[in-house]
């Protein structure tokens, strides 16, 4: 029996939100208790075949948290005002449970954009120089698939906000990328309570533990580094990455990393590589075989002579921004989904003065963005999409030929999709059907 199942054996145990990693922890659960029983809640029915599961299902699933000991809560899950539970019910969480119980060692990454990249880069690095490693986590694998792995593994673990606000441990090695305002629909507090999550990366670490992390970020009067830093402080800022001559050997030696964003995700992993001796030779080779993320700035292809690029996994506009910079020849910008609050004004007004002609919003925030930009009489071309087939095909008509249609949505997914990867994949979907 795993330390986590020893813990909970004796727990009445209820299993929040059934998607992936609802169903890796009944699996996980399973596999060493056998008989126990144990109850799932989502809103929609769970299907499970288990004589030994009740399941709680339908508007009002969240009402019966004061009825057990145990809640694994799946991230989406958002603990609003109108979710109470007692002092007797233990909160938590695949990541917490991981980071309190298994033994191989936690590289954990966190940020409002750019961990995918750092997770990936760490990992291939770590891989590279012969360290047994694996990546888990907000990455698409649930932890537990590696929970009973020994002390010998470096886990590599992209945790999401979401993830982190119900731990009590933190990693041994913590990269904090950046924060910028998201997802403030999650939490009662707003950006304080995304902050707060946030920070859980670190403010269980102990003196042994290291904190990787941009003291240049705009977070003044939000984030007292000296309270928040228990163990090794390693900053990298944006000057660090700009000026270390290796970081720019590695940036410019592939054309999967492009602006200043990702050389500073350089420099964040290398920093992690150098902790557990990765030499330079082994980063070489992992920037050399490093063939990009799924999402980030991904290379679609030509079709209809226009140059496409898929970058679902921007939902905030600083991300959009650095996308747009990074390639250099955008003509046609899509975007847009579900409005969570963030404050688009900064967004507005580089839309309007930016070299970008053409401007096509997707529901609900695009044709916000887009009715703003008309109000301040910026001079662009807009087209409000009623879907993404219909904005594909304007954007297939009115952008130049020869350069760049780039979707990057400066908003979350939900509205129509289940994520960003979905969104993201059926953006590519419609644009290869252009053809046919």
């Amino acid at each position: 029996m795993s330390q986590i199942t020893e813990y909970i054996k004796d727990k009445s145990v209820l299993i929040l939100g059934f998607g992936r990693e609802g169903q890796s922890t009944y699996n996980y659960i399973r596999k060493h208790l056998p008989e126990k029983e144990l109850t799932i809640a989502d809103k929609n029915k769970p299907t499970v075949n288990d004589s030994k599961v009740s399941v709680i299902f339908g508007d009002d699933y969240l009402k019966s948290l004061g009825d057990f000991d145990i809640v694994f809560k799946s991230p989406g899950i958002a603990f609003l005002d109108d979710v109470t539970y007692p002092d007797t019910t233990e909160i938590t969480c695949q990541t917490d449970m991981f980071l309190r119980f298994c033994k191989p060692t936690v590289v954990g990454i966190t940020g409002s954009k750019g961990k995918t990249t750092t997770s990936t880069l760490i990992y291939e690095m770590l891989k590279h120089g012969g360290v047994k490693t694996c990546l888990i986590g907000n990455i698409g694998v649930p932890v537990f698939e590696m929970a009973d792995e020994d002390e010998d593994l470096v886990a590599v673990i992209e945790m999401s906000s979401h993830q982190l606000e119900f731990t009590t441990v933190s990693p041994h090695v913590a990269v904090l990328v950046n924060i910028y305002q998201e997802h403030l629909d999650h939490y009662k507090t707003g950006f304080r309570g995304y902050v707060d999550a946030k920070l859980n990366i670190a403010v269980h670490q102990n003196t042994e533990d290291y904190l990787i992390y941009n003291p240049e970020q705009e977070l003044e009067g939000i984030v007292d580094w000296e309270k928040v830093i228990k163990g090794n402080r390693k900053p990298v800022t944006f000057t660090d990455a700009k000026n270390d001559a290796f970081v720019n050997e590695l940036w410019k030696s592939t054309n999967h990393l492009k602006g200043e964003h990702n050389r500073q995700d350089i420099a964040y992993a290398l920093t992690v590589a150098r902790i557990f001796g990765v030499g330079d030779d082994a980063v070489r080779e992992a920037i050399k075989n490093f063939g990009g993320i799924e999402h980030r700035m991904e290379y679609v292809g030509v079709v209809e002579d226009i140059i496409w690029y898929n970058d679902s996994i921007a939902t905030i506009p600083t991300a959009v921004m650095g996308a747009v910079k990074a390639l250099g020849n955008v003509d046609t910008l899509l975007f847009g989904g579900l409005d969570r609050g963030i404050d688009y004004s900064d967004f507005i007004e580089y839309l309007a003065r930016c070299d970008i002609r053409n401007l096509v919003g997707l529901p609900e925030t695009g044709h916000n963005i887009i009715k703003a930009l008309k109000e301040k009489g910026a001079d662009k071309s807009f087209f409000c999409a009623r879907d993404m087939e219909d904005a594909v095909k304007k954007c297939a008509e009115i952008t130049q030929k020869g350069k760049s249609c780039l979707f990057s949505p400066a908003a979350a997914s939900y509205n129509y999709y289940k994520n960003f990867e979905e969104k993201g994949r059926h953006y590519k979907a419609v644009i290869h059907s252009l053809t046919k």
